[in-house]
């Protein structure tokens, strides 16, 4: 083996100049290989030191490692760093493509969007590592309010794009996800034997579970084009007393309806003159709706939900309930007294990924890979009723004449592909339309997506034969 590489030697070689820094890190590492400037059995600088000398974050050099090992440029080996692999052992493509196949019995999964890994997997596992570093104590007490104070300004940070009008740290309390917030929200809204919340007729089905939970009456509302009707909201909101409204107005899910600055300004005097709450839901985060929110019309009565799973990660399970202005402590006794708070340790790794200067970076390479593949599937499936958003990652297709969901999600499932059928985001005694969400999983190959997207379309241009009698 020849002798480990300087980090000084890395950074006098040509610079590349296009790309994340990441991936300016990895092509020029890899040019010197394919150039003979680096060789066979050379080992890699230990990334900390190279990130020292290039003046950017561990985490950056992680994720440009891991794109030479994942292309076969270079071979980590634990305990003893990375090395320059045999030329033997490289592999044709540079490019990574996808982190894991997420399958179930065997068949694709388009049940929930998948973020594809371009960089967020070696972030974490840096921060994982950090947080170990110093303050053993924290690994030993229970939270306290204050410990949080880092990751709720964060959070504020991260929010800093997002029109909700003035917001500081003690508005926001952290959540395990967006599910556990919506369920604290509930309990510091309901109130009396046998409280009524407001969804749209097709909604996102955890509001559902959210009040089951909490003995509530759940009553459905009709939309149109433009989202909740607000003559429906006042009828039904007189007419069964209840007390809070949950609704999407940026990305309703499953449809993808968007509710206009116009519509929201109804909804938002009905609310106000029926003494109804409103919680938000945001967690999809699209970037390019221009009305306001709910917390900006009707800032004393808006509860908002957002959180990173649908657009950094599911699996740290961070969610930020935002509370009107000076109901912050009441919400947060309540998360409080039910959970003590989320881990401190994850607190402190959700704080250094949301204060990242790369994550932004990141954020945005994440979603053009989304968008990427639902132009893939508009390519496929453009020629029916489909309704989509770059920005968004479903897809929602009612069907043609001939086909029923069910049927429709039976057949998709033994040509080995798994979508959800509108009958799962209809209300119990509801009636759902013949239609299906279809979600992005950008951590499978885009070839093998597009292939499921034809395999659809091909089952869309042959409906079951139907036999009158």
């Amino acid at each position: 083996m020849s002798d480990t590489i300087s980090p000084e030697r890395i950074v006098s070689l040509p610079q590349a100049a296009d790309g994340p820094k990441y991936k300016r890190v990895a092509d020029t590492i890899q040019s010197a290989i394919r150039s003979g400037d680096l060789r066979a059995g050379d080992k890699l600088p230990p990334v900390r030191e190279l990130a020292w000398s290039l003046g950017i974050t561990p985490g950056t050099v992680a994720r440009a490692y891991t794109l030479l090992t994942d292309a076969g440029h270079a071979v980590a080996e634990v305990g003893r760093g990375t090395f320059v692999a045999e030329r033997s052992a490289r592999k044709t493509e540079a490019r990574r493509e996808y982190v894991s196949v997420p399958m179930q019995d065997g068949k694709l999964s388009l049940f929930s969007p998948q973020v594809p890994d371009l960089g967020q997997v070696a972030l974490i596992q840096d921060a994982f590592a950090r947080i170990g570093e110093h303050a053993p104590e924290r690994l030993l007490h229970y939270p306290t309010r204050e410990a949080y104070r880092p990751l709720r300004e964060a959070a504020v940070h991260w929010l800093r794009h997002v029109p909700l009008g003035r917001i500081d740290e003690s508005d926001i309390v952290i959540v395990h996800g967006a599910q556990n917030g919506l369920s604290v929200i509930l309990q510091a809204i309901l109130h009396g034997p046998r409280p009524t919340v407001l969804v749209e007729d097709m909604a996102y089905p955890g509001f559902r579970r959210a009040a089951d939970l909490l003995r509530a009456d759940v009553v459905g509302l009709p939309s149109d084009e433009k989202g909740i009707r607000p003559d429906a909201l006042a009828e039904v909101a007189r007419r069964t007393g209840a007390q809070v409204l949950c609704t999407s107005p940026d990305v309703h899910n499953p449809t993808l309806v968007s509710t206009p600055a116009d519509r929201r300004s109804e909804i938002a005097e009905v609310c106000r003159a029926l003494d109804l709450q409103i919680i938000e839901d945001n967690c999809y985060g699209r970037t390019d709706v221009i009305a306001p929110s709910y917390r900006i019309l009707i800032p004393e009565r808006t509860w908002y939900l957002a959180s990173i799973s649908k657009v950094l990660t599911p699996a740290l399970r961070i969610g930020f309930a935002i509370a009107p202005r000076g109901r912050g402590p009441e919400l947060r006794q309540i998360a409080e007294h039910g959970f003590f708070g989320i881990a401190q340790p994850l607190a402190e790794v959700a704080e250094r990924i949301l204060t990242s200067r790369e994550t932004e970076e990141l954020l945005k390479a994440i979603r053009e890979r989304m968008a990427e593949y639902v132009r893939v599937a508009v390519n496929a499936l453009g020629a029916y009723n489909l309704t989509w958003n770059e920005d968004v990652p479903f897809l929602w297709l009612p069907l043609p004449q001939g086909w029923r969901a069910a049927a429709f999600c039976r057949a998709a499932e033994e040509r080995g592909i798994q979508i959800r059928s509108a009958d799962e985001f209809a209300l119990r005694d509801g009636r759902a339309p013949h239609a299906v969400r279809i979600a992005v999983n950008a951590q499978v190959p885009l070839r093998q997506f597009e292939n499921a997207m034809l395999q659809l379309r091909d089952l869309l241009g042959h409906p079951p034969e139907q036999i009158s009698v």
